[in-house]
């Protein structure tokens, strides 16, 4: 039966590669799909990953139906076997609902790549109808690592250098247009860091040795690595 699977993490954990991945290897066996994706840094209607890959998309603005999109795509191809949308914490939670009912009437597997929370640490919109109606949600393997080491848990914004938690909840970032003005960009931090605001440009500031509490390292737990270890000599 044909499942809704939410794939998630923070930002740099490889949501958009393995959106990707999965595309080529579902086409691969000739299956037929569209791809879905809303605000992507590289421009709109593609889908693109921080490795360098890229793909064509269909860009899903707040008038987009969903379900009527997903009819039409199996008319034009012949059958629709799979859905891959990227980026689903922007969309509408009516368009999750959408991707539901794609699911259930359609017998079509979609999977859906995006982040849970925002800069101030509240679940979009998008991911949380999807906490609510997903047949399985899969935190993705790959970690991403805070400045210090630590595995990274919240998604940061940072204007001009400075971290915020006030302003819009959408606003892309990590263009690659450093002449941009405010100059946006993203990181991602430990929940210490994060709660202190502690991003890797003030770290650096500070200077280590001046650092209040510790701020500059959050101790790894021996087992992260003992573990690891393991299960690469397994």
């Amino acid at each position: 039966m044909a499942e809704l699977v939410f794939f998630t993490g923070t930002m740099d954990c490889g949501k958009s590669t393995l959106a990707l991945q999965m595309d080529h290897n579902h086409a691969a066996r000739g299956q037929r799909g569209i791809v879905l994706t809303q605000h992507d840094r590289a421009g709109e209607a593609v889908i693109s990953s921080r490795l360098g890959l890229r793909h064509e998309a269909i860009e899903v603005s707040n008038e987009v139906d969903l379900w009527d999109l997903a009819v039409s795509a199996g008319v034009t191809l012949g059958g629709l076997d799979y859905v891959i949308a990227d980026e689903v914490q922007f969309y509408l939670p009516e368009q999750i609902d959408q991707l539901a009912r794609v699911v259930d009437e359609l017998d079509v597997d979609v999977f859906a790549f995006g982040i849970t929370a925002d800069f101030k640490t509240l679940l979009f919109p998008g991911s949380r109808r999807l906490f609510e109606l997903a047949d399985r949600t899969q935190l993705l393997q790959v970690e991403a690592l805070c400045w210090c080491g630590k595995r990274a848990t919240h998604n940061a914004r940072v204007v001009d250098g400075t971290m915020v938690v006030e302003g819009e909840q959408v606003v892309v970032g990590d263009t690659g247009d450093q002449t941009e003005t405010p100059l946006v960009e993203y990181e991602v931090l430990c929940r210490r860091h994060f709660m202190r605001r502690m991003t890797s440009h003030a770290a650096r500031a500070i200077g280590a040795e001046q650092m209040p509490f510790d701020l500059d390292v959050c101790p790894v737990p021996p087992s992260t690595f003992t573990d690891q270890s393991r299960g690469a000599a397994g």
